[in-house]
């Protein structure tokens, strides 16, 4: 008891309202009121001071909101954001979270008692401040009475009375730094300590926020470039190809395709699929169809073309070869001229406009597995309205329908296509994704690729 209560109870000031167990204040102190009534009919009462235990109470029930706030986002400035608010709150009147600099400046979130927080990029002077270098670096902080408040530089503040800053700790390496101020007294070792570890749990939440940022762009850049192109518009020939990864979850697999431009407006079409499924296999793709970009560069002849890639496949993993079907696409007064190669790949479908189905005469070994491959090349003049369909086996191959067990089968996707005769290009791979896609219906399946190369009609 100090000697303010100790004062009190002497005097006899005890006020009538208070209540046995009840919390009352005194000199800035809170207690828990005891009442013990003596035999002579007075009254003793004991007052049981419980500030630090209601201190820490409440720090804990702060820090369990703040990491609740923080495990609902992945979002770096989200972070700072509640990090900064929750700090003007009730550790400060105002708060700022530095972050570690970027190439456009260190993003910084403020925030006063009772405003809502700013956040920007700004050209900071970290050596303005004391401390705030080595905080950003992750060293331990400096006391707040080695910082002097008037030589703060004006972005901070130059009214406070007292600054603490503290390092943001990450996950291996430095999350930020934050800066309390405060301008109505002066922060004890106390507080100081608390704040410390405040921003302990802040830096592990926006160090993981962070790192999960930069790990999606990353996926992102890398998944552009695995992903199937977008396919341009030709005057000459009508293009269009759809793709669907076996997981519902990943974007990537083994399928693929690519068109390359070739001199005197010929277009090189490439359609494959690569042995496996998921990232593995999507990073086998990539090899692939770098491959191929660079074997463009010096042989545009087919049986050429893939003996080269075979090679290539058989120098670098032996056990992921490929299936592909490679076409070069000339227009001439008919139409359109394709010579269509297959490497161990099911053979093009020509639709004709009039629905007439057919499959093109051209076979050969899987590429990547054997020292020597064989290809039979077959040429192909599209009409007007006419398309060659190009597909993967995640297309025949797909299980489902009524029962869930049964492929769909070549047969199926023929009888399919004899109504889709005159079609343009993207209305003939959107219906024949769209078949596959119900026919599998919720169940599994592999990767499905399909290119379609049409002639247009010609207009009047």
């Amino acid at each position: 008891m100090n000697d303010a209560a100790t004062s009190l109870l002497q005097n006899e000031v005890l006020p009538s309202e208070w209540r046995h167990g009840e919390s009352v204040h005194v000199a800035e102190r809170s207690y828990a009121a005891h009442r013990v009534d003596n035999e002579d009919g007075s009254v003793t009462w004991w007052l049981l001071d419980q500030t630090d235990l209601l201190l820490e109470r409440d720090r804990a029930a702060l820090l369990t909101r703040m990491s609740s706030a923080l495990m609902t986002s992945l979002n770096p400035e989200r972070c700072m954001t509640v990090v900064a608010e929750m700090a003007a709150a009730h550790l400060a009147g105002e708060a700022l979270v530095i972050a570690p600099q970027s190439s456009s400046g260190h993003p910084v979130t403020r925030c006063r008692r009772g405003e809502a927080p700013t956040y920007e990029l700004q050209e900071v002077d970290v050596e303005e401040v004391v401390g705030l270098s080595e905080a950003l670096r992750g060293f331990p902080p400096v006391p707040s009475r080695w910082i002097d408040p008037a030589a703060a530089p004006e972005w901070l503040a130059r009214d406070g009375m007292s600054i603490v800053v503290t390092p943001l700790p990450g996950h291996g390496v430095p999350a930020g730094a934050l800066i309390l101020i405060r301008r109505d007294k002066a922060f004890s070792d106390d507080e100081e300590a608390f704040a410390r570890l405040f921003a302990s749990r802040a830096g592990v939440a926006i160090s993981a926020a962070s790192l999960f940022t930069q790990q999606a762009v990353i996926t992102e850049r890398l998944t552009r470039d695995l992903l199937p192109p977008v396919l341009r518009r030709y005057a000459h020939v009508d293009l269009a190809g759809r793709y669907r990864a076996a997981a519902d979850t990943e974007r990537v697999g083994g399928d693929f395709y690519d068109v390359h431009e070739l001199p005197d407006d010929r277009l090189f079409v490439v359609l494959g699929d690569v042995c496996g499924k998921g990232l593995d296999a999507a990073a086998q793709t990539g090899k692939v169809r770098t491959a191929v970009h660079a074997l463009l560069q010096v042989e545009t002849d087919h049986d050429r073309l893939l003996a080269a890639l075979n090679q290539a496949l058989l120098t670098t993993d032996e056990s992921r070869f490929i299936t592909t079907v490679v076409g070069t696409v000339s227009p001439v007064e008919a139409g359109l001229h394709v010579r269509l190669t297959s490497g161990g790949h099911l053979p093009p479908l020509i639709v004709r406009s009039d629905g007439t189905v057919e499959a093109a005469a051209t076979r050969g070994t899987l590429v990547g597995i054997l020292p020597q491959i064989v290809t039979a090349t077959d040429e192909v003049v599209l009409a007007p309205g006419d398309s060659c369909l190009l597909y993967t086996d995640g297309i025949t191959e797909a299980h489902g329908g009524p029962l869930g067990d049964e492929e769909f089968g070549e047969d199926r996707l023929r009888r399919a296509l004899t109504a889709c005769g005159g079609m343009p290009a993207e209305a003939l791979v959107e219906h024949v994704h769209m078949l596959a896609a119900q026919w599998v219906g919720g169940g599994e399946h592999d990767d499905m690729a399909v290119l379609a190369i049409t002639a247009p009609r010609r207009r009047s």
